[in-house]
């Protein structure tokens, strides 16, 4: 799926535009080497699960694509925009969930939604309005008034997700987003985020170390010490087409422990 040499050619923030181009992307630090020539690409509307495990490169992937980190080659793009030319184009259409909690426990998840949309320039009607929306779509609109801490470790990732679409992005990026979480919480979270992609035609890419959390269908990218192994299907990996299943194997990324 990886479309050599991986740069969209689409006018940049056109409506054909794919959700995101990661193209020849590589960056070390020091003398090690994190990511090495990384290609692919997520179409608008779609999911793709980013499948490795803890070391291979994925959350420095995120760090790049939100600009914590430039890269040291290649190109990346969000909707059209060059991250690097027009970061702050490119990161407007993001919306992130990372692996860490970051919601203020304290707060009440409606306050903390308002200061994320203030940051955004979102204040006033426009930002309660928005806030009302975003929680509705992540099923939570009856745990507005709620302190944080007292929501469950599956109603707080589903809070994260509101924050994220507060802004409309046109991508999702979750890293790691189903951590600490329960298999019944974990399935919820991800049954969320599919039909946000079927009813908002938002795109999300998930990184990921469970292969379970993968649907047949799933455009899977397999990374490997920095390196992309696979770029396919999960049913393709699952049944030993590609270099991606001997990754599997080797790894036990299957098995995830109940």
């Amino acid at each position: 799926m990886t479309r050599p040499p991986g740069v969209d050619t689409e006018a940049p923030g056109g409506h054909g535009a794919d959700a995101l181009v990661i193209a020849g992307v590589s960056h070390r630090f020091g003398r090690v080497t994190a990511l090495d020539d990384v290609s692919f690409t997520v179409p608008r509307g779609a999911f793709c699960a980013l499948l490795g495990v803890n070391g291979a490169g994925k959350t420095t992937l995120f760090a790049l694509i939100c600009r914590l980190y430039d890269s040291t080659s290649g190109q990346i793009r969000v909707a059209g925009h060059d991250a690097r030319r027009a970061p702050g184009k490119a990161l407007a259409r993001l919306g992130v969930v990372f692996q860490s909690r970051s919601m203020d426990g304290d707060l009440t998840v409606s306050q903390n939604l308002a200061y994320h949309a203030a940051l955004h320039g979102i204040g006033g009607r426009a930002a309660r309005l928005r806030a009302g929306e975003a929680l509705e779509m992540v099923e939570l609109s009856d745990k507005a008034g709620a302190r944080v801490s007292t929501l469950s470790g599956g109603q707080q990732r589903r809070a994260e997700v509101a924050r994220a679409l507060l802004h409309r992005p046109e991508l999702l990026l979750l890293d790691e987003a189903t951590a600490g979480l329960d298999i019944r919480a974990r399935a919820d979270l991800l049954a969320l985020v599919r039909r946000l992609i079927a009813k908002q035609g938002v795109s999300a890419l998930l990184a990921t170390h469970i292969f379970e959390e993968i649907e047949p269908r799933d455009h899977v990218v397999v990374l490997h010490q920095g390196k992309v192994l696979a770029d396919s299907t999960a049913e393709a990996l699952a049944a030993g087409d590609d270099l991606g299943a001997a990754f599997l194997a080797l790894t036990g990324a299957r098995r995830e422990p109940a």
